[in-house]
C-alpha cells in the first residue's frame, strides 16, 4: 500500500456551486476534513459545463421516476433542489497517497474548488493533454460508449444528427473509422465550421443522404429523431443519445419505423455499453477517453471561459440562450487567491455521496 502524506493535514474549506431552485444557483462554502487513507484532496483547475444535462437540472426538469438513476457520481442533495451537480472537473492533487501527489486528474465531480474523493475515482491526465482540454474527458467517454453501442463496420454509411458537443464528439471519433460515408447533420448552417475543423462532411437535414446503416441521434429534438427514422436504411438502427427529460416526443411509428423494421436503441453513459461490459470497466473507458484528448482538434469544443465566481450567472445565461456554447469552461483561482466572500453562503459540512 502506498504511503500517505496526509495524516497531519488540517481541515480546509471549499466552495461549491449548488442549484437551489428552478433557474437559481449559488456558491456555497463548506468545511472539508483532511483526506483519509486512500483519499486525495483535489484543488480544481477547470470544470466544464455539460450544457444539455446541467440545463435540465438548472430548470428543475429531471423526472421524479428516474431521479435516482440520473444522479451524478459525487452529487450531493437531491433533485430538483438543493443539489450539487456536475461531472467535468480537472484539478491537481494537493494531499493524498505519495504516488498521487502533484498529479493532474480528471474526476466526475460537481463544480467545486476543492474536494476529497477516493483515489479510485480519479483518472490521471496524461502529460500530452492540457488540463483545460481534459474537462472534455466525460463527454468523450459518452461518445466512446455510443460507438461501442453502435458497432460501426467497414464501409458503413453513418449519419450523426445534431452538431452540438456530443454529436460533434461522436462524429470526430467516427472520422477515424473506415466508413463508406459519414455525415454530420444540423439545421444550423453555422455548425459547418465545426464540421470542417473536425474533417467531417456537413449537411442540412433536408440534404442528408438516405439508406444509412446507422444513424446516431444527438439533437434532443423531436424533428431530429423523426428525420433519423427517414434516413436509416431498411432494418437499420438508430442510436438515441438525446435525453428529453420531461418533454414528450411524438413519432410517426406508422410510417418508416414499422414498415421498414427499424430499431431505436438508447445509449446512456451510466453503464459501460453491453458489447464491452464484460471486458471494460468504467475506469478503462475513462482512461481511453482522456488519451484521445491528446489531439488538439478537440479544442474546437471549448467555446468560452469564465471565472468560478461568475458561475451562477454563466449557468443562467446558458439556460436563457444569451450565451451560446458547446462546452463552457470554468477557470478556478490559484491556491493563493481567495474566493469572493460576497458571492458565497456558508453551509455545514456535508458528506460526499460515493
Amino acid at each position: 500500500m502506498s504511503k500517505s502524506t496526509n495524516t497531519s493535514q488540517a481541515a480546509t474549506t471549499a466552495t461549491a456551486y449548488w442549484t437551489v431552485g428552478p433557474e437559481q444557483g449559488e456558491l456555497r462554502r463548506e468545511e472539508l476534513p483532511a483526506p483519509g487513507p486512500g483519499e486525495a484532496l483535489v484543488r480544481s483547475l477547470y470544470s466544464g459545463i455539460s450544457k444539455g444535462t446541467e440545463m435540465v437540472v438548472h430548470n428543475a426538469r429531471v423526472p421524479d421516476c428516474i431521479a435516482e438513476e440520473m444522479a451524478a457520481p459525487h452529487q450531493e442533495g437531491a433533485f430538483p433542489s438543493p443539489v450539487k451537480f456536475g461531472y467535468l472537473s480537472v484539478g491537481v492533487i494537493e494531499q493524498g497517497p505519495a504516488d498521487w501527489q502533484g498529479k493532474t486528474v480528471f474526476c466526475l465531480y460537481p463544480h467545486q474548488d476543492r474536494y476529497i474523493v477516493p483515489v479510485e475515482s480519479l483518472t490521471e491526465v496524461p502529460d500530452g493533454v492540457p488540463a483545460r482540454r481534459a474537462v472534455l474527458t466525460g463527454t468523450v467517454e459518452t461518445a466512446v460508449n455510443a460507438l461501442w453501442e453502435a458497432g460501426p463496420r467497414l464501409g458503413d454509411r453513418v449519419a450523426v444528427i445534431g452538431a452540438g458537443l456530443v454529436g460533434g464528439m461522436v462524429a470526430k471519433l467516427l472520422a477515424a473509422f473506415p466508413l463508406g460515408r459519414l455525415q454530420l447533420i444540423d439545421v444550423d448552417p453555422a455548425k459547418r465550421a465545426l464540421a470542417e475543423t473536425l474533417g467531417v462532411d456537413f449537411c442540412h437535414p433536408d440534404d442528408a443522404a438516405p439508406d444509412c446503416d446507422i444513424v446516431i441521434h444527438c439533437s434532443a429534438s423531436e424533428s431530429g429523431l423523426q428525420r433519423a427514422l427517414q434516413l436509416v436504411g431498411d432494418e437499420g438502427e438508430i442510436i438515441e443519445m438525446s435525453w428529453y427529460a420531461d418533454r414528450l416526443v411524438t413519432l410517426p411509428l406508422g410510417e418508416d419505423f414499422h414498415a421498414r423494421r427499424l430499431s431505436i436503441r438508447a445509449s446512456q453513459v451510466g453503464v459501460v455499453a453491453r458489447a464491452r461490459r464484460h471486458r471494460r470497466s468504467t475506469a478503462d473507458r475513462l482512461n481511453l477517453a482522456v488519451s484521445l484528448l491528446a489531439d488538439p482538434v478537440f479544442d474546437a469544443f471549448l467555446t468560452g471561459t469564465s471565472s468560478f465566481g461568475e458561475l451562477p450567472d454563466v449557468v443562467q445565461r446558458l439556460s436563457d440562450g444569451s450565451l451560446d456554447a458547446l462546452c463552457h469552461v470554468i477557470d478556478y483561482p490559484a491556491a493563493s487567491d481567495s474566493t469572493d466572500k460576497d458571492t458565497t453562503t456558508d453551509v455545514p459540512a456535508t458528506e460526499t455521496t460515493r
